[in-house]
């Protein structure tokens, strides 16, 4: 079968020889840190919580691994908890009843535990206090336990409710064209502002922002597809966009901000973007877009386009089927380099493929199952780099420069994807580098290496820091006491 994932993979490759060039780090690189630059103060790491939330989101030790920093046992080891702190929310598109004889047409091929049941499911039913508000509890439960250790929380659409779709399929069309009802624009822009208001009041979440879409542009979006989705285009985005602001500010919901348009490719960004208007761009806050260019496309045209609008840009969703984590930690860092986002969220941290999750799960019977070498990784760039800190510049595309100017922190994250090699880190244009001895972690991710290891080993010379990385590894320096 050939799925979402199939095809972003294969985009992804075709895309390659239009890429900025991961260049990786190879034998002995020296790479350059820049106190100067500021691209940007960090917002946070985060996590969509469907489809993953709705069948674990009534654990405490997922909650605990996966929005605080401390150590969690499972499966007899204890595992660094990765310190996310964005919570992803996904309006659900699904329901099973019946209104006026009309009732969801499900694709052939959608698994059960990825159709989220969303709160307006009969159209007649107007009144919001008389909506489905006990549905989607474990995914609802997720959002709450993440909000409560510490978690902004974003919401977002990957499909109109059933009943507002041209035929009734929340997975798209059977041409993958556009299938919302013109005459329901407003109604899904109503769902999703009566759902942040009731997250408001009865759930004591409030949304930091709103996205109505997913991937809009993408043409995969078929009513055989495997997941809720519709393709929405971009003058229709425009329409919806402003009546998603009319809806939330008539609830009191002003301070809601609405982010759009979670485009699949740094270049569909641009190009949506591009062809907003000045009323809609006045409207959209921060941009969202999703990594599944991987190592191809124009990261810096995104970039370049949205600062220069003034706006925030997030990384919002990023997934691949490299369970070892070097793929992920490869356009971690291309991202850091090139598109300069203030947030980066991985798409599924559980899922039932092999390689796509951090944890492996079974979607038949929610039974939770192996680790992947992902999740080290991961924990070593999201419990080092924190909210708060300003994200400094590096001259390779392997490294990720961080600095907290209260505690005087640097934090310096490396991928090596090749053989052995040393790495330098050329901290020459920073004003003091104390020589007392530093701590890095390390993850190998070959069999049997280390797994988030710590140590502190590291003592700088002068004002660089030589580090030798075994093949396919990734490690971390903290170095304390660091004036810029």
């Amino acid at each position: 079968m050939v799925t979402r994932r199939t095809l972003l993979s294969a985009a992804a490759a075709a895309a390659a020889a239009g890429t900025l060039g991961a260049r990786v780090a190879s034998a002995d690189t020296t790479v350059a840190v820049d106190p100067t630059a500021n691209f940007g103060t960090w917002e946070g790491w985060g996590t969509s919580l469907a489809w993953w939330g709705g069948v674990f989101g009534d654990r405490d030790d997922f909650a605990n691994l996966f929005f605080t920093n401390n150590s969690v046992s499972y499966g007899g080891s204890s595992l660094p908890g990765l310190g996310l702190s964005i919570a992803r929310y996904n309006l659900g598109a699904c329901s099973w009843n019946s209104v006026g004889g009309e009732s969801m047409v499900a694709s052939p091929n959608i698994p059960r535990f990825k159709q989220i049941e969303g709160f307006w499911q009969d159209w007649n039913v107007t009144d919001p206090s008389q909506w489905q508000w006990s549905a989607d509890a474990r995914q609802r439960a997720a959002l709450t336990k993440a909000v409560s250790r510490g978690a902004a929380a974003e919401l977002f659409a990957n499909s109109p409710m059933w009943w507002m779709c041209l035929n009734h399929n929340p997975s798209g069309a059977s041409g993958g064209g556009n299938n919302l009802q013109s005459w329901n624009y407003r109604q899904h822009a109503t769902h999703l502002a009566e759902t942040a208001r009731r997250a408001r009041d009865s759930w004591g979440i409030t949304f930091r922002t709103v996205d109505p879409f997913n991937e809009p542009s993408a043409n995969w979006w078929t009513d055989t597809g495997t997941q809720e989705g519709c393709h929405v285009d971009a003058s229709i985005q425009r329409t919806i966009i402003a009546y998603l602001r009319e809806e939330l500010n008539n609830r009191g919901l002003t301070g809601v901000r609405v982010s759009a348009s979670d485009e699949s490719l740094f270049d569909q960004a641009r190009s949506t973007w591009s062809s907003f208007d000045s009323a809609t761009r006045a409207i959209v806050t921060q941009v969202n877009v999703h990594g599944y260019q991987y190592e191809g496309g124009r990261r810096d045209g995104l970039y370049t386009d949205v600062h220069s609008a003034g706006k925030i840009l997030w990384n919002s969703e990023y997934g691949d089927g490299d369970g070892t984590g070097l793929r992920l930690a490869t356009n971690l860092c291309l991202d850091f380099r090139w598109l300069h986002p203030t947030a980066w969220c991985y798409w599924q941290v559980m899922d039932p493929s092999a390689g796509w999750g951090l944890i492996r799960y079974d979607g038949g019977t929610g039974q939770a199952g192996a680790v992947e070498t992902k999740l080290y990784v991961l924990a070593q760039f999201t419990r080092h780099v924190r909210p708060g800190m300003r994200i400094l510049g590096a001259s390779t595309d392997n490294t990720v420069a961080a600095y907290d100017a209260n505690t005087r922190r640097l934090v310096l994250a490396a991928v090596n994807t090749g053989a052995a090699q040393t790495i330098t880190f050329d901290l020459s244009r920073f004003t003091t580098v104390p020589t007392s001895t530093a701590t890095r972690w390390t993850t190998v991710t070959g069999s049997g290496g280390d797994r988030y290891v710590r140590r502190a080993d590291v003592t700088p010379s002068g004002k660089a820091v030589r580090l030798a990385f075994p093949a396919g590894s990734v490690q971390t320096i903290q170095l304390d006491g660091v004036v810029v």
